[in-house]
């Protein structure tokens, strides 16, 4: 008689010999399916509770959370047919890098992603600037930052470029410093002209008190004296007052009687002597 794995005939026999193993690895496959639906759903009502963490990064951690499960009741129930998980391991662990090396700028993007999720620069619902690149946020997700441009156009950009990317969040700035500059006439009265403009900073309630606004003489231009106007808002505040002292910082400067001189050139065309001209060769 040769010795060797004995052949099973039928299906009976089969459920025979392998019946407690089959049961065994049903038993935990359910028990793994549940305990992983129960995980899930446990990370979400925790993410929920604890704010510091954003709502954003809740659904990825429960599908981690659930996918970890899963993955431990495969090997387990693998291990109740006498697979040697080891070696599955070790093909798992070189298909994963293979994929990964062909992948590795989608791996970076989630990556990336899930460092913006934990530190958080910015939130949705954020004015920002990336650089370079102004908007509201409107999504973080795993692969890619969605934002609105202030003029209404949806902007795309991927999580490692946003990752290594300057970062500006005018949302939570604290206050914002607007500077805009005025050029007056060298014949105008530079102090009234400081009186008048502080007079409209002033009468802005948008503009903060503190620090205080300040108008100041910056540059001796070749036809103008340019005026440094500084002035502080809070962030929703800073286009409207801007906009808006714009306009009245004109019309301030018009009812003085004070002139915002326009760019000029003088051009000098020298007149031709007829007595110079060539005669005709003969």
């Amino acid at each position: 008689m040769e010795q060797g794995i004995p052949t099973l005939s039928t299906p009976i026999e089969l459920l025979r010999s392998q019946g407690a193993s089959v049961a065994s690895a049903l038993i935990i496959a359910v028990i793994g399916w549940i305990a992983s639906v129960w995980t899930a759903r446990s990370v979400r009502a925790l993410g929920k509770k604890w704010t510091q963490i954003d709502l954003t990064l809740v659904p990825v951690l429960a599908s981690l959370s659930r996918l970890v499960v899963l993955t431990v009741t495969a090997m387990a129930v693998l291990e109740r047919f006498g697979v040697d998980t080891k070696s599955l391991f070790a093909v798992l662990g070189a298909a994963g890098l293979t994929i990964g090396l062909a992948l590795k700028d989608t791996l970076s993007d989630v990556a990336s992603g899930l460092v913006l999720l934990v530190l958080r620069p910015f939130d949705v619902g954020d004015a920002v600037e990336i650089d370079g690149t102004a908007g509201v946020v409107d999504a973080i997700d795993v692969f890619q930052t969605k934002l609105t441009s202030f003029d209404g156009v949806p902007i795309t950009l991927p999580n490692s470029k946003v990752r290594s990317a300057k970062i500006q969040n005018f949302t939570r700035a604290r206050r914002r410093r607007m500077d805009l500059t005025i050029g007056v006439s060298y014949s105008a009265d530079i102090a009234h002209a400081i009186t008048s403009l502080r007079d409209v900073l002033s009468n802005e309630p948008r503009v903060l008190s503190e620090p205080a606004p300040s108008v100041d003489v910056v540059e001796l231009a070749d036809q103008k004296i340019n005026l440094l106007v500084r002035a502080w808002t809070l962030p929703e505040d800073f286009f409207p007052a801007r906009l808006e002292l714009t306009r009245h910082l004109k019309e301030r400067l018009d009812a003085e009687g004070i002139v915002i001189p326009m760019p000029q050139r003088e051009l000098h065309i020298p007149r031709r002597d007829p007595e110079r001209r060539s005669s005709p060769s003969l």
